[in-house]
């Protein structure tokens, strides 16, 4: 095993892992107006509607199912499903995914790129990141026949551990890797640089729609609006009638 290998899957996933999270606070707390996703669709709509739909619920399904497929241990799901099933569960759903986050996420690429407008109201690390995520799909549904001709499960049980290790901190992972095909050990160093990039790019924005099931469990709170034609010193009624005035005495 060598110095290369056990760097990238052994310190590199703990270094991007870092710069993920450290980044992400530090740009929210210095520099909060950037955090949002820029729009073009004041520009074109077009493809972007299509495209945007079709790209967003791709990624959230192959973002959830990686997680969960990962992270997920093998005594877990052993009783009521086997390893080879579970892999190739995986397969049909995730490539199908797949192949919708592709075609959302070439269809936004297009109209990045070779539309004017766009292209020149485009920040550079916008259309890098799309490129990145583009070859990273493209590199994880070439697996996809890989993974066929390892329909044992052998492959995705190795991939369980070594994700399962790190997060435990528990050391022997990258040895579970040593005899991996190339193709998944790029998909699997591009996902992990995808982390590192997170914090520089618009790839901000997935925080705040995580955010938003925040508001299902905020406190109760009460808005009153106020009347613009009271005098100076009150407010306005309540909904039972009672005015407040300026000295606190209600009427």
């Amino acid at each position: 095993m060598s110095a290369l290998h056990t760097f990238f899957f052994s310190v590199y996933p703990y270094i991007c892992l870092a710069v993920f999270l450290m980044g992400s606070l530090a740009r929210f707390d210095r520099d909060q107006y950037t955090w949002k996703s820029d729009s073009s669709q004041l520009l074109r709509q077009g493809s972007l509607r299509w495209g945007s739909n079709l790209f967003h619920v791709g990624i959230l399904f192959l973002f959830f199912g990686h997680f969960v497929g990962l992270l997920t241990p093998h005594s877990v799901y052993e009783h009521f499903i086997s390893a080879e099933n579970k892999q190739l569960m995986a397969v049909y759903s995730g490539g199908a995914a797949g192949v919708i986050c592709f075609i959302g996420l070439t269809l936004l690429l297009h109209r990045r790129i070779f539309d004017p407008r766009i292209r020149l109201t485009s920040h550079r690390t916008d259309l890098a990141i799309l490129i990145i995520l583009w070859i990273q799909l493209s590199i994880g549904l070439a697996t996809l026949p890989l993974s066929l001709h390892h329909s044992d499960g052998s492959v995705m049980m190795a991939l369980g551990e070594w994700a399962q290790r790190l997060v435990t901190f528990r050391p022997g992972g990258a040895e579970l890797l040593v005899n991996l095909q190339w193709t998944y050990k790029i998909h699997l160093v591009l996902g992990m640089t995808i982390f590192l990039l997170f914090p520089f790019s618009r790839l901000v924005h997935v925080w705040s729609g995580f955010g938003t099931v925040a508001y299902l469990f905020r406190p109760h709170q009460v808005v009153r609006a106020r009347r613009l034609n009271l005098p100076v010193g009150q407010n306005q009624a309540n909904r039972s009638g009672a005015v407040v005035q300026e000295n606190g005495h209600a009427k």
